[in-house]
């Protein structure tokens, strides 16, 4: 197989070039890259969020930069409280996982205590079952006053 590949490359008007790509005969694939349309190059490619705005001088004294930095601290007041009330919830939920890990942890305490007492019990019933049961096939030298005679 050869590694050959064609490049073709168109560029629009807002300065995104796209690169065309033919490898191993597989089609077309494109390929979106921010190149700047200038020729000489050096500057580099703005996102479509910055694109239209201009770093021109903002009269501080005037009534849109008032509406728009009371706008921004209303915003930023609100993230805050925000993000206080997250950390408060989060806080509420550690507490009560632990309550519930310490109340689960007596849980299983006391189940094991209760195994331990009832293991116990069966192990202790099952070797003075074993002491009174003889083995299949041996027989004793007394007789059973109730299966004779009759």
């Amino acid at each position: 197989m050869s590694k050959t590949s064609q490049q073709n490359t168109t560029t629009d008007a807002s300065g995104v070039s796209v690169i065309h790509t033919q490898a191993h005969s597989s089609g077309l694939q494109q390929v979106p890259q921010l190149v700047p349309v200038s020729p000489g190059g050096g500057g580099k490619a703005v996102p479509p969020s910055k694109q239209g705005k201009k770093n021109s001088f903002v009269d501080r004294n005037s009534d849109e930069y008032r509406q728009r930095r009371e706008r921004n601290n209303m915003a930023v007041k609100k993230s805050r409280l925000k993000s206080k009330q997250k950390a408060q919830d989060t806080l509420q939920r550690v507490n009560q996982l632990k309550e519930e890990n310490e109340r689960l942890e007596a849980k299983i305490k006391l189940l094991t205590k209760e195994l331990s007492v009832l293991k116990d019990l069966f192990l202790e019933h099952a070797h003075n079952f074993a002491d009174n049961v003889q083995p299949v096939g041996t027989e004793t030298s007394t007789t059973n006053p109730e299966s004779s005679g009759q």
